[in-house]
């Protein structure tokens, strides 16, 4: 993985000195808060319902094991024992004092991490698919391009102010797990008919307020030309990107009210005058930054053909086998999600002790690399299939295997109003209502593969525009209320949900999932997933039944 040279240093650390001196001031009083606030937003920090909120950032989702035992020790000795992995990739620390905050940034930044750009109008962190390098179906390793996007991105003086927040994310394997359709700048990596490597550009994507998937901007643009190209975008949003409302500030605004022709036309226009620029990508330059992720040391290694007979002599094995492994690119190998949906424990949360354990799983077993996920899990990306059995052992001793990757108790879920001052809701005890209403496993397997997210507020922390089943806390005469849509989904059949009506109590929703489900098994034609029978049928036969009866 990416390990700071003498700039990455010297950049992070003299951001704590200066960091460390803001903290002084506001504690003496030399800043007022209404002064100290961008400040901190700068760093990271964020105030809310209870104390301090520390974003962490994580490049592209990859951690080491040192890092992660890093995470543990901020955990134990600066928050409250535990953690919450989010689906920025990133990891925040939910009880955090200001006066320890910059202590907190020191030791990230003895380990290579920071919080920079966690917060802020300004390019946040880079995110990409949590199997790169090792997916089987990947085209080209994005790593090298995220990391260089990372280091372009950081202090960029022209970009420090934005209209608003902005958000790049990149794939480079057939399936889009990246969610790159509801990013500000979507990339992909493609082919063209001659075998040369691109990348398709997707622009203004986004959730929250206004829910939009992004438009294609160019269908193949050769990577060389990547930098210059995402410039050329950020420069025209920039300057015509709207800075009186905070609500229409968005890229996915601009393009929506001028058009994705004119918005390309101006992209084009402005990207004549830099394609040939010291921003233009080099063979040497991709290659001297690929090589910091280069192929770990592979054993050459037969299938593990006990894994069938494994299988047939212990059903608990078998399904997390089938919902918790995916295929490695490598033979012989394998790739582990290790599951923070365990019923009775708010999605995304790991406490330091099981931070610490999965350092230890990461050093044992996968070459001392982790991965974080857009689902809020954790992976695992080179595992030995000839250890799956003992690892999984391990890790349900933990609370770290539960079967349900995909599943409904996979729940995707902000922190919501337990903590953040924004939420109009809480998302955490409707989470936990679900999952325990839910909590039969040979019943969600049954059920197979549907997406259950739930946000707060309105700005979609937990993404639930694209959930198959989307929960979204709105406020209503001072109470907390639900408001449930359907049809969403993420990937290379993206597609943003559909309210089905008047929202619910807290109490009435584990009900209405119960009830869309029902729907679902009656309307599904043998395999169908949740997301195919409610494209065929269409939403009426659901929002019918959901308000057939009244719900206690």
């Amino acid at each position: 993985m990416y390990q700071y040279d003498q700039y990455d240093h010297q950049i992070v650390q003299e951001r704590v000195a200066q960091y460390r001196d803001q903290v002084r001031r506001r504690l003496s009083d030399e800043l007022t808060e209404d002064e100290f606030r961008p400040l901190r937003l700068q760093n990271g920090l964020y105030m809310q319902r209870h104390a301090y909120m520390l974003r962490i950032a994580v490049p592209y989702g990859l951690l080491s094991s040192k890092q992660m035992r890093l995470f543990a020790h901020i955990a134990r000795k600066y928050d409250k024992g535990y953690g919450h992995f989010t689906t920025r990739q990133n990891i925040q620390f939910n009880w955090i004092k200001l006066e320890e905050t910059p202590d907190i940034l020191a030791e990230l930044a003895a380990a290579e991490m920071h919080a920079i750009q966690t917060s802020g109008n300004c390019i946040r962190n880079i995110t990409s698919d949590e199997y790169c390098g090792v997916a089987a179906d990947e085209i080209v390793d994005p790593r090298p391009y995220a990391e260089i996007l990372r280091q372009w991105s950081t202090f960029h003086p022209e970009f420090a102010y934005l209209p608003r927040k902005f958000k790049i994310a990149i794939n480079g394997a057939l399936e889009d797990r990246a969610a790159i359709a509801v990013h500000d700048i979507g990339l992909s990596v493609v082919k063209n008919a001659e075998g040369e490597i691109g990348f398709r550009i997707l622009v203004g994507g986004g959730m929250g307020r206004t829910p939009i998937l992004g438009s294609e901007i160019r269908d193949f643009l050769p990577w060389q030309h990547v930098m210059t190209y995402i410039e050329a975008i950020m420069r025209v949003y920039n300057q015509y990107g709207r800075r009186d409302n905070i609500y229409k500030a968005r890229i996915k605004i601009l393009v929506k009210a001028i058009g994705i022709e004119e918005f390309t036309r101006q992209v084009e226009a402005e990207w004549q005058d830099i394609k040939d620029g010291p921003g233009t990508l080099t063979v040497e330059e991709l290659q001297r930054v690929a090589a910091y992720f280069t192929a770990p040391a592979y054993e050459t290694l037969p299938n593990y053909t006990a894994i069938e007979q494994d299988k047939a002599a212990n059903k608990a094995y078998a399904n997390w086998l089938q919902r918790n492994v995916k295929p490695h690119k490598v033979p012989g190998y394998a790739i582990v999600i290790l599951s923070l949906k365990k019923t009775g424990v708010a999605p995304g949360d790991a406490t330091a002790e099981q931070m610490d354990f999965i350092a230890d799983l990461a050093d044992r077993y996968s070459f001392g690399e982790l991965r974080i996920t857009h689902e809020q899990n954790l992976v695992l990306s080179d595992v030995k299939q000839s250890e799956l059995m003992q690892l999984w052992q391990e890790a349900k001793a933990q609370g770290l295997a539960t079967p349900n990757i995909g599943l409904l108790t996979d729940i995707i879920c902000c922190p919501g109003g337990d903590f953040c001052s924004l939420a109009n809701a809480k998302s955490l005890p409707i989470a936990g209502a679900i999952a325990e209403r839910f909590d039969n496993l040979d019943f969600q397997h049954d059920i197979g593969d549907i997406t259950l997210n739930i946000s707060g507020c309105i700005n979609a922390c937990g993404h639930h525009h694209i959930g198959n089943i989307g929960v979204l806390g709105v406020d209503k005469d001072g109470s907390e209320w639900y408001q449930v849509s359907i049809g969403g989904s993420q990937g290379n059949e993206s597609a943003i949900g559909k309210i089905i009506g008047p929202s619910f109590s807290a109490q009435q929703m584990p009900t209405v999932i119960e009830r869309l489900l029902q729907v679902y098994v009656r309307e599904r034609i043998e395999d169908e997933r949740f997301i195919d029978t409610l494209q065929r049928t269409g939403i009426t036969p659901f929002k019918e039944f959901v308000y057939a009866t009244a719900i206690n």
